[in-house]
């Protein structure tokens, strides 16, 4: 099971309480996804996603580079939509979501990569065992008032994992 997190944080879309300087941005699952492919018995991609999830990212404009992300998937709420294949993945052979109920991400460094692209080193957190991993990070998008009021912008990040 190669690339079991292909899309870490895919399509991230964040709601801004506005203040001052350093703003606090939260993924907003209304308009995000955390989905993942992965290349199955060498013969097809399996599409899937996790539907609980929850982030904050920190940014100063001034100095992005200083950003924090923080990021929280729900283990149990994998869905491939086929209910036999996510049983087997919440169990102990793949994600043993009883044991190890949450996969996290904590940034450490972040690095530009070109216009709107960034390079987004953190500690991935899957299984109970932790390594660094680098995300491709498209964005973020311009703000926008959306028809509540509320600022919002967006950006996609990419990884690929091996789950040996």
């Amino acid at each position: 099971m190669r690339s079991i997190l292909r899309a870490a944080v895919l399509l991230m879309a964040a709601a801004l309480p506005c203040s001052a300087q350093v703003s606090t941005w939260q993924l907003d699952p209304a308009h995000s996804a955390a989905q993942f492919s992965v290349r199955h018995m060498m013969v097809s991609n399996v599409h899937g996603q996790f539907t609980k999830y929850s982030g904050t990212i920190e940014v100063d404009p001034a100095t992005p580079s200083g950003a924090t992300v923080k990021a929280t998937i729900e283990a149990a709420s994998v869905d491939t939509q086929n209910d036999k294949r996510d049983e087997h993945l919440r169990g102990a052979d793949f994600f043993d979501a009883a044991k190890y109920p949450q996969i996290t991400f904590v940034s450490k460094q972040i690095q530009a990569a070109g216009d709107k692209k960034w390079k987004l080193t953190g500690a991935l957190t899957l299984h109970g065992v932790t390594k660094d991993v680098v995300l491709d990070v498209e964005g973020p998008s311009g703000e926008v008032k959306d028809p509540g009021g509320n600022t919002r912008t967006g950006a996609r990040a990419t990884t690929t994992t091996n789950r040996k």
